[in-house]
């Protein structure tokens, strides 16, 4: 059988040439499903699949963008919507991480910390509990959030005074639910400290 390897790999077609299209490169309905529903359910519509509700995907470009486009969402609020800036840092669960025009597609998640938005000279900060950043290749940046709140609209001595209530429930926990809600709040208010001081 291994001596017959060599000779039948030869012979099959080479497949790596062929590239596979995204889902968004589909056509959204398929016209023989269609037809097929309304010849048994005449009297409705057939169902839209997730490609009906879909944009397609912005191609890929042939160069380098000047700028990265962003999109900062949070559950409740749209913070920027298609944003063309020159960098954004977010607080990765990896450590600091910089994403400028170009950047290789990558998934992301976030720690409490700092997600700094850079367009031209002015530098616009967030404070983000946790979420998740998408680096798409087209130069597109999408970044759920879960909670945010711009930097100077947060208070130093509530933060100070959490800090210290949390800390002193961890130490006076007993059971592991108690110690685990506690230690979320420290490491939250510790992020929202080196944020305000730092």
């Amino acid at each position: 059988m291994l001596r017959q390897a060599s000779r039948l790999l030869a012979r099959r077609p080479i497949l790596a040439a062929r590239t596979r299209p995204f889902s968004t490169d589909l056509p959204a309905a398929d016209a023989t499903f269609a037809e097929a529903w309304n010849k048994v359910i005449p009297i409705m519509d057939p169902p839209k699949t997730p490609l009906s509700f879909m944009q397609p995907r912005p191609p890929t470009p042939s160069s380098i963008p000047s700028k990265l486009t962003v999109n900062f969402v949070l559950p409740y609020a749209s913070e920027l919507a298609t944003k063309e800036v020159d960098m954004v840092i977010v607080p990765a669960t990896t450590g600091q991480m910089g994403v400028l025009p170009g950047h290789v597609a990558t998934i992301a998640e976030l720690k409490p910390g700092v997600l700094s938005v850079h367009e031209g000279n002015e530098v616009t900060k967030y404070f983000v509990s946790s979420g998740f950043l998408f680096i798409h290749a087209n130069s597109f940046a999408d970044i759920i959030a879960v909670e945010a709140v711009p930097l100077d609209r947060l208070d130093a001595n509530l933060v100070q005074k959490g800090l210290a209530e949390f800390t002193s429930k961890l130490s006076s926990a007993t059971t592991d639910l108690e110690k685990a809600e506690a230690q979320i709040g420290v490491d939250v208010h510790s992020a929202l400290n080196s944020a305000l001081t730092g």
